[in-house]
């Protein structure tokens, strides 16, 4: 199973940032190259990304994601995307139930699953984020947390869940400069592999990727764990020279 790594551009970018990256990207990047990859950007630029990924065929190769998605199909959701909306500008992978989403929107592990079933209904994989804070791990609740976070997933998904990915995303590693050890990541990622052995025949289908401030420093000893499968990319993945080493670092 290809590696997966996953940029996430957060609420950053601008129309001439976003070209001088993916012009960058697709001038060092092998094609194909030796993992997945993807770039989940800010709705008002699907449009734009849409555009140069079919202008340049290096890109082509790097799938175009989205941040969030509604979990209703269409409707008086002011302000809201739905999956079908997504789906026209090419987005293969939209991220559902990120800690920002969750710390500062409110979103249950009920919504995060609802939204994940919207994007799967529209044929988008929803990378599913799931993940302690400082206080939870400290307390030695990593496990318990991740768990529920994901048992919500598959609960309502069902035997849909092998479409999905899990991204495993310490919060108190998030933009913070802290990252799990690859020992303490692999485990988390163990428990959540065994989750998904549970729950479908077809668990070997998931990739699980870890999203606590990868970068180009770190990415070869946690992708060279056995259960991490990739990374989700936060500040990285807007510097093209560090985004290249991460995938380069993803061979198999």
């Amino acid at each position: 199973m290809k590696k997966l790594i996953a940029g996430n551009w957060k609420m950053n970018g601008g129309l001439e940032a976003n070209a001088a990256l993916l012009d960058a990207l697709a001038q060092g990047l092998v094609n194909p190259p030796a993992c997945e990859v993807a770039v989940c950007v800010p709705a008002p630029y699907l449009a734009q990304v849409q555009l140069l990924r079919a202008a340049k065929p290096t890109l082509s190769s790097i799938e175009l994601g989205a941040q969030d998605v509604s979990d209703h199909a269409n409707g008086a959701y002011t302000g809201e995307v739905s999956a079908a909306m997504l789906k026209e500008f090419g987005c293969r992978f939209v991220i559902v139930g990120h800690s920002e989403r969750r710390q500062y929107h409110g979103e249950t592990d009920t919504l995060v699953a609802d939204k994940a079933k919207a994007a799967l209904a529209s044929g988008i994989t929803p990378i599913v984020c799931v993940g302690e804070t400082l206080a939870e791990r400290e307390s030695g609740h990593t496990e318990e947390v991740v768990k529920r976070q994901l048992a919500a997933v598959i609960h309502t998904n069902g035997h849909c869940i092998s479409e999905i990915v899990v991204a495993y995303e310490p919060v108190w590693a998030i933009g913070t400069g802290k990252t799990a050890s690859p020992e303490e990541a692999q485990a988390v990622h163990h428990v959540l592999r065994g989750q998904l052995k549970a729950a479908t025949d077809q668990f070997a289908r998931v990739k699980i990727l870890y999203g606590g401030s990868m970068n180009a420093s770190n990415a070869a000893t946690l992708l060279a764990q056995p259960d991490i499968d990739g990374g989700l990319i936060g500040g990285a993945s807007l510097k093209a020279p560090d985004f290249l080493t991460i995938i380069a670092a993803a061979r198999n």
